[in-house]
Formats: C-alpha cells, structure tokens, sequence
C-alpha cells in the first residue's frame, strides 16, 4: 500500500505564491508519472500539471507561466510551485501518483495508481 499526503494549502491573496508539497510513503519498489490535480466547488476534477519519472513536465494552458511542478525522486517527493495566484485556481488540490509497488515476499510487482487527501487552496480578490 502508498500512501500520498499533501501540504501546503492555504489562504492567499490574488498575485501570491504557495507551494504544495506531496509525500509518498509505503511499499515502493518505483514512481512513475506523478501529477496535479484540482476540483473547484462544483466543477469535475482536472489536471493541472504532471512530470515523468524522466522530469517530463506537462501543464494545463491555464497555469502555464505561473505554475511550476517538480520533484526529488530520492525522496519520493512532488512539489508544486504556484505563483501569481488568481481566484480561479481556487480549488482542492490533489496529488496523484502512479507507481510499480512490490505485492509480495518474492518481490513481485504491479502498478498501480494512488492519490492523497488533498488540500484545499484559496485565492481571495
């Protein structure tokens, strides 16, 4: 089992920064892709940027500019770096990850997708 939690959150004014940390724990035999996500009140859940085991990065269209997502693969770690906050990007924000686990004794493994909790941000006008 992994388990993804994230930190970060908060209450901004529009134009300020926050950075959102999400740590992976458990039985990781490898992270692949990970990933951000968000859902504002009343929306469908969406993608806000992912990055590759590679460093490969992706980003909605919305974010580009402002947003920066990395990671530290030694310590199964993703980082999201907002900046220049609006009040649209008001929304829960999950972080996903997709990763090889080892199922058993013999070291066998499968992939498998997880996501946190999330956290919540806030972006005032």
């Amino acid at each position: 089992q992994v388990q993804l939690v994230e930190s970060g959150g908060g209450s901004v004014q529009a134009g300020g920064s926050l950075r959102l940390t999400c740590s992976a724990a458990g039985s990781i035999n490898s992270i692949n892709s990970m990933g951000w996500y968000r859902q504002a009140p009343g929306k469908q859940r969406e993608g806000v940027a992912s990055i590759t085991s590679a460093g490969t990065t992706n980003y909605q269209d919305s974010v580009k500019g402002r947003f920066h997502i990395s990671r530290d693969n030694a310590m199964n770690t993703l980082y999201l770096q907002m900046n220049s906050l609006k009040p649209e990007d008001t929304a829960v924000y999950y972080c996903n990850a997709r990763v090889t686990v080892v199922i058993n004794v013999e070291g066998a493994t499968a992939n498998k997708e997880y996501w946190g909790k999330g956290t919540l941000v806030t972006v005032s006008s």
